[in-house]
């Protein structure tokens, strides 16, 4: 989980996960462009959005767009250089 300036793990081994590491980093600046609070607020209010929409908590969360933008990106350790700000946002 990441909350600016931290990514929190369960397991010290997780931190060896380039995939899942880079995946928390773009969460990291997402949070930067929108601040934390208006960033946490967004993602509670599109997820419950989703929820409504699919009626299933794993799709609601698959669904998140900045979950969508880091789950696309996560394999790609270099998009967070070429990454454009509030790229977020086609992911909607």
């Amino acid at each position: 989980m990441a909350l600016f300036p931290f990514i929190l793990l369960r397991d010290k081994e997780l931190k060896l996960n380039k995939r899942l590491i880079n995946h928390e980093k773009i969460h990291l600046r997402q949070q930067l462009e929108l601040l934390v609070v208006p960033f946490c607020l967004w993602y509670i209010i599109e997820y419950a959005f989703r929820y409504y929409q699919y009626k299933d908590r794993h799709k609601a969360y698959l669904n998140i767009s900045f979950e969508r933008e880091a789950y696309a990106h996560e394999k790609d350790l270099e998009y967070l250089r070429r990454r454009k700000c509030y790229a977020f946002f086609k992911y909607l």
